[in-house]
Order: structure tokens, then C-alpha cells, then sequence
């Protein structure tokens, strides 16, 4: 390992309310092998697992993997169940998830897989970076899997996702919202993340009354890392109120962002209630007679 790169508390020391969810870049390297472990890259860079990957790792495409190609909602069962056995995922495989851009679209395909119901699902804590910075080996091979036999519930949409009808209700009944976009975005100033090109919505500024939280804010910048347990509760609750009791819905543009804060709120932090409204800005910006909020 790199002499420069910056240590790591142990997972189990950081006082998460389930640390278990969470594994090092460690403990997947001691289960390349393991024939119950499937590891899963999936980036915001749909093209950047071809250029090298963790030895064995499987590519989940959050655009034409996940998301239906006709109408803008994710795939059904027997589509979703056909994806996971063909990447050779079974009934007691350990599915482990990491990806680029400090696991944004990994907490994505965590999210969506909970949606399905299925279990087993970890997350590799500092994502690529992390395993990058450490040296460790990417390779550019192809694994190939015997078919799994998995076997994939209805989506649940109730317990995790919000949308429209509902966040409405929220801003109503003064019930707790969070954005985790940029504050440039937040504010109005822009309509997509800096350095990025602006669209995505015809209007700017956030859902009234949602706080600002930029999903960053739960990650240690110099190991790609989430925060111990007391600092993200000094910048959730102590900071910005929420309690672990409160009904929550988080957003950003189209729902990645907001699924990170979604997985640091409810696993590190055991908030009992946090849905993640994926139409987020795009939809909500773009909506007719919503209300937008300016500072």
C-alpha cells in the first residue's frame, strides 16, 4: 500500500448504527474468491468500468441496466431478476457495491436493489478512489458467472422512494426535506452540479422549505470515506435538526446524490423513515404549479 495514502478508522470503531452494511477495501480483497461474495461496480461514467475494474467484479449500468427505456421508471421483476442471475447472483450471494465519485451511483444501485427486496447488500466504503489510492489491482478481464437463481420480489416503492404527491404532502404539512445538491444549485444559481453542463430543469432554487445538506458533506475527503457516526450526527441533527424518528425525503437532480444521503441516514445513522424522491429537480423544477423557493 502507498505510504502517502491517509488511514482509516476501523468500520466496527465509527459508532454506525449498522456497521455491517458497510466493508473495507480490506475485506473485499480477502474475498475476490469467494464464490458467495459477487462484487458490483456501477458508475456515473457508464464507461469507465471497461478501463479497469476489481478482479471479478461485474458492471451494473445505472442507464440501460436499471432505468426503463419507454417510460422514466426503473425495469420490472422479471427483467430485474433475469439482470441479477445473469451476472451469476444467487439466493445466498453477498452482493457488494462500489463505484466512482465516492460511491454515488453505488448507494444508487444499493437503493434500487432494496426497492426489488433483496438482501445481502454491502457497500465497499471509499469506492474506487479508495481502492485506487491503495494500489490495488484493477484489471481489465471480463469475469464470466454461472447463471444464478435468484429469485427477485415485486418492487416496493412505499418504504424508500418518494414522489411528487408526496413530497408535496411534506411541504404542506412542514415535514422535514433535504436537499443534497450544491449550494450554486440549492440557491438557484445553477440547475446542474459545477463543472457540469446546465439542464435538467427550466427552473432554479429548491422544494420550500428543504434544508440544504450537500451529500459530500458525509464523505472524509482525503479517503473517500463516510464520516465517524458523531460527525455525521453533528451535521445532520445537531446542525440541521433531523431526529432519527423524523419522516424524511431526500433529493437532488435525479436521485444519485440523494441515494448516498438516503444510505448515511438510514445505516449509519438508523434514521427509521428516509425516502429518496429520484425525480428530484428534474422532475420537480419542470413541474407546473410547483412552488420553487429562492434564498
Amino acid at each position: 500500500m502507498p505510504e502517502t495514502v491517509a488511514p482509516v478508522a476501523d468500520i466496527e470503531a465509527r459508532g454506525y448504527a449498522h456497521p455491517e452494511v458497510l466493508v473495507s477495501t480490506q475485506w473485499v480483497a480477502d474475498h475476490l474468491a469467494d464464490p458467495d461474495v459477487r462484487i458490483v461496480e456501477s458508475n456515473e461514467d457508464v464507461l469507465l468500468y471497461e478501463t479497469g475494474h476489481i478482479p471479478g467484479a461485474v458492471k451494473i449500468d445505472w442507464v440501460a441496466d436499471l432505468n426503463d427505456p419507454l417510460i422514466r421508471d426503473y425495469i420490472d421483476r422479471p427483467r430485474f431478476q433475469r439482470l441479477l442471475r445473469s451476472k451469476g447472483i444467487g439466493e445466498d450471494t453477498t452482493i457488494v457495491f462500489y463505484g466512482d465519485k465516492n460511491n454515488w451511483w453505488a448507494t444508487y444501485a444499493f437503493w434500487v436493489f432494496r426497492l426489488f427486496g433483496v438482501k445481502n447488500l454491502r457497500l465497499m466504503d471509499g469506492g474506487r478512489l479508495r481502492w485506487a489510492d491503495e494500489g490495488r489491482e484493477l484489471v481489465t478481464a471480463l469475469p464470466r458467472y454461472p447463471e444464478g437463481n435468484i429469485t427477485v420480489k415485486d418492487r416496493d416503492d412505499v418504504r424508500s422512494r418518494a414522489f411528487r404527491e408526496q413530497v408535496l404532502e411534506h411541504v404542506k404539512s412542514g415535514k422535514r426535506l433535504v436537499d443534497v445538491r450544491s449550494p450554486e444549485e440549492y440557491r438557484g444559481e445553477r440547475m446542474h452540479m459545477p463543472e457540469y453542463p446546465n439542464e435538467g430543469a427550466l427552473r432554479g432554487g429548491h422544494v420550500p422549505g428543504a434544508r440544504s445538506i450537500p451529500w459530500g458533506r458525509a464523505i472524509t475527503p482525503e479517503t473517500h470515506t463516510f464520516r465517524p457516526a458523531n460527525e455525521l450526527r453533528t451535521i445532520y441533527q445537531e446542525e440541521n435538526g433531523l431526529k432519527p424518528g423524523d419522516d424524511v425525503i431526500v433529493y437532488c437532480r435525479i436521485g444519485e446524490r440523494s441515494s448516498h444521503t438516503w444510505f448515511a441516514l438510514t445505516y449509519l445513522l438508523g434514521f427509521e423513515r428516509v425516502r429518496n424522491y429520484d425525480g428530484s429537480w428534474t422532475e420537480w423544477g419542470n413541474l407546473v404549479k410547483a412552488a420553487v423557493e429562492k434564498p
